[in-house]
């Protein structure tokens, strides 16, 4: 039996998580932060490639630059529905490893595509779907890590592991603007001429920055971390999932939550540069997704204190009033708008959604221990700790799954501004379509996990 392979896991138990199960948690969870920091990296390095590619001399069209920024949303996705499963089949450590180490591909294939302006648009949109891999580990990812955690603490290990884990989306949004002003891996520059003045960068280090440590964190996770012998699990004994009710109402949630933060954050920069042309996104950008990624870490903490349901259902009545916000500063027939105003109304949204990203997470593995305690009461304590297993293994699977199905977000949040930019001539049209899906996310949450009475309280 392999050295990183754990038999025995009953964190539930005190004198087991105090004596030995407490340190290899944490050592997972740590090892596992930077990795998923790593994967929202390179999801989202278009975001910030894409405004610089003009520039260069590439001639993409406005449409095609959308589709850049938002092609990996729609592949990372899709691989996350797969990915939701990988854990208990091939392992967390193994699968933590071999997942962070693809990253490898499209941050090496980005820093020598973007060095030609004569590269042809199939080879950029099939660099932007591989970034898709870095979407696919966060499913992977945060299954791996409820399973090590007690009930009572996976609201701040989901939380830290997420949380922390987003401010890839920041670090990208901050550390490429600066990387790409000097030769640090060498190469030519290219040419950016700007009125009259000519300016030099090297946009081949959006993508060469990330590969060494990619490369250390993938060695890190194959030999610091471990598998779990109770996590293995077949396909099909997970996919009983797909039958349970609350699979669908919490996938619906988190995409109120999760995937508003992924689609807003792959959006922002774009979306500033269109409604205040004389404004610098990159010099902001990253702001917003640092946000969320911080008050996810607080909501976690917030959830295990307060119930997740609660939390869940005043930050969908909060983004709802920092959407209205948003609407009531953007340009208008007549008034230029207000970027500062648009810009602290998008900080506050972004707030909401990490808080919401905690939540909804630290609801799903309570609500699946309670079904399947209820569905064992009085019976013996075999049974009882079985029904414990399941249930773990059951709340691994849609934690992976209501992530793969939020990410969307990354796709239909960039389309839809573009959509109603094309037929509007603004943004307004898709936040008022934003409002009224999370009205839904208000009603499901109240009758179902909020209010006196409701079925599944947590």
């Amino acid at each position: 039996m392999s050295r990183y392979l754990i038999s025995t896991w009953e964190p539930e138990v005190p004198a087991f998580w105090q004596s030995r199960g407490k340190s290899t948690a944490n050592r997972n969870l740590w090892i596992s932060i930077p990795a998923l920091m790593l994967a929202f990296a390179v999801w989202m390095v278009w975001s910030v490639v894409v405004v610089n590619l003009p520039n260069i001399g590439f001639t993409y069209s406005t449409n095609q630059l959308f589709w850049l920024a938002a092609v990996p949303g729609l592949s990372g996705a899709t691989l996350r529905i797969f990915y939701s499963f990988m854990v208990p089949v091939f392992g967390g450590r193994k699968w933590t490893a071999i997942s962070t180490a693809s990253l490898l591909i499209p941050a090496a294939g980005i820093g020598f595509a973007v060095q030609d302006p004569s590269t042809g648009y199939p080879t950029m949109l099939l660099l932007s779907l591989l970034c898709g891999f870095g979407g696919g580990n966060f499913a992977s990812s945060m299954a791996n890590i409820s399973f090590f955690f007690p009930k009572s603490q996976k609201g701040y290990a989901l939380g830290m592991n997420a949380g922390l884990g987003n401010l890839g989306v920041s670090a990208v949004q901050f550390v490429v603007p600066l990387v790409i002003t000097a030769a640090v891996f060498g190469g030519d520059p290219q040419t950016w001429i700007k009125g009259e003045e000519t300016k030099h960068m090297w946009l081949q280090n959006a993508g060469f920055i990330w590969v060494p440590f990619i490369a250390v964190t993938a060695i890190a996770a194959w030999f610091g971390m471990n598998d779990l012998a109770s996590a293995k699990a077949s396909f099909a004994e997970q996919a009983v999932i797909f039958k349970r009710k609350h699979n669908w109402l919490m996938c619906w949630l988190y995409v109120g939550t999760f995937g508003s933060f992924i689609g807003y954050s792959a959006a922002f920069p774009l979306l500033t540069k269109t409604l205040f042309p004389d404004v610098n996104p990159l010099q902001y950008a990253f702001l917003g997704p640092l946000v969320g990624a911080l008050a996810r870490v607080a909501g976690g903490w917030i959830s295990d204190r307060l119930g997740g349901a609660v939390v869940t259902l005043w930050t969908f009545v909060a983004m709802i009033a920092a959407v209205l916000g948003v609407l009531h500063f953007l340009p208008a027939a007549g008034t230029a708008g207000s970027f500062w105003g648009f810009f602290w109304m998008f900080m506050v949204l972004f707030a909401c959604t990490g808080v919401g990203n905690a939540s909804t997470f630290r609801m799903i593995p309570v609500i699946f221990l309670t079904l399947h305690q209820r569905a064992c009461a009085g019976k013996p304590a075999a049974i009882q700790a079985q029904a414990v297993a399941n249930a773990n293994k059951e709340a691994a699977a849609v934690l992976g799954f209501t992530s793969a199905v939020a990410a969307y977000g990354a796709f239909f949040i960039p389309k839809s501004y573009g959509t109603s930019i094309a037929l509007t001539g603004g943004p307004g049209a898709a936040l008022w379509c934003f409002i009224g899906f999370y009205t839904t996310c208000i009603a499901i949450t109240w009758w179902c996990y909020a209010r006196k009475g409701a079925e599944m309280p947590c």
